[in-house]
C-alpha cells in the first residue's frame, strides 16, 4: 500500500476552497515535487498532509505503517524564526519531541538520533553555535537535521532553498538527493523547475483551483501542463532535464 493516498482531496479553510479534485499517491522511495503558481494551494496541501489543517473534502489515507508523527517537515522560514536565540544542538534535538511521549526529558535514544542527524548534515562542528548567527545555508541544514530527527520514512520540504545564494542552494539540493538515495521518501514544494525536473521522479502540478498533472517526471515534460506554466522550450534531450548526472553522449 502507498505511504500516502489522496482521492478527490479538497483543500481549503473556513473562508473558502483553495483547490479540489486532487488525486495522487506517494510510495516508499518516491521523490515528488509539487509545483504551481503562487496561491495554487501547494503549502495548504503540505499542511493538510501534516494534519495541521483538515481536508475540506475527499480522502487522505496513510499506509505502510506510516504515522503522522513520523513525518519530518521543513517549513518556509519567517524572519522571526531566522532570529531564534537557541543553540544548534537545542534546535535539532527538538525534532525528537514527538518521540518522547509523556516523558519530560530527552533520553539516550533521542540524543543519539540528534548526533546522527547533525553528522549526516555536516553541522556537528556548529553544535554550540547560536542559530541566529548562522548563514542562511547553515540554518537550513540545521532545520533539515531537525526534520530528520522526526522522519522515519518521509520528509516534507516547503521551498527549502528560498532566499539562499546559488552555492548554498546547490549544497542543500545535494544533501536532499543523498537523503533520497539513502532511502528517504521526499515530497518537496518548489518554484525551482530545474531542481523539480532534475531531481524528482514524480510531479504534481496544481493550478486554477484543481490538479493539472500527476505522474512521472519524464512524462511531465511532454504534457500540456508543462507548457501551461510557460515552459515552451522543450530540451533537446530530456535526459538533461531529469537526470542531473547526465553529461551527454
Amino acid at each position: 500500500m502507498a505511504l500516502i493516498n489522496c482521492r478527490d482531496l479538497v483543500l481549503g479553510y473556513e473562508d473558502g476552497i483553495v483547490a479540489e479534485n486532487i488525486n495522487f499517491e506517494v510510495n516508499a522511495g518516491d521523490y515528488l515535487c509539487i509545483i504551481g503558481e503562487n496561491g495554487a494551494g501547494k503549502s495548504t496541501l503540505m499542511k493538510t498532509l501534516l494534519h495541521l489543517i483538515k481536508p475540506a473534502g475527499g480522502t487522505l489515507e496513510f499506509g505502510d505503517g506510516l504515522k503522522e508523527y513520523e513525518i519530518g517537515y521543513l517549513p518556509q522560514q519567517t524572519p522571526v524564526q531566522r532570529d531564534f536565540p537557541a543553540s544548534v544542538y537545542e534546535i535539532v534535538l527538538s525534532g525528537n519531541l514527538s518521540r518522547i511521549g509523556k516523558r519530560f526529558f530527552f533520553g539516550k535514544t533521542e540524543k543519539e538520533r540528534t548526533a546522527a542527524a547533525m553528522e549526516k548534515l555536516g553541522i556537528t562542528d556548529l553544535k554550540k553555535k547560536c542559530y541566529r548567527n548562522l548563514s542562511g545555508g547553515q540554518q537550513q541544514r540545521v532545520l533539515l537535521a531537525r526534520a530528520l530527527c522526526a522522519a522515519d520514512k518521509l520528509i516534507l520540504l516547503d521551498e527549502p532553498v528560498s532566499g539562499l545564494d546559488p552555492k548554498a542552494t546547490d549544497a542543500l539540493y545535494s544533501l536532499i538527493r543523498q537523503l533520497h538515495r539513502d532511502g528517504m521518501t521526499v515530497i518537496m514544494v518548489s518554484h525551482d523547475m530545474h531542481a523539480a525536473l532534475g531531481d524528482s521522479d514524480h510531479i504534481l502540478q496544481i493550478g486554477e483551483h484543481s490538479q493539472l498533472y500527476f505522474g512521472r517526471t519524464e512524462e511531465y515534460v511532454k504534457s500540456k501542463a508543462y507548457f501551461k506554466l510557460g515552459l515552451n522550450q522543450r530540451p533537446r534531450d530530456t535526459r538533461q532535464v531529469y537526470n542531473p548526472d547526465y553529461k551527454g553522449e
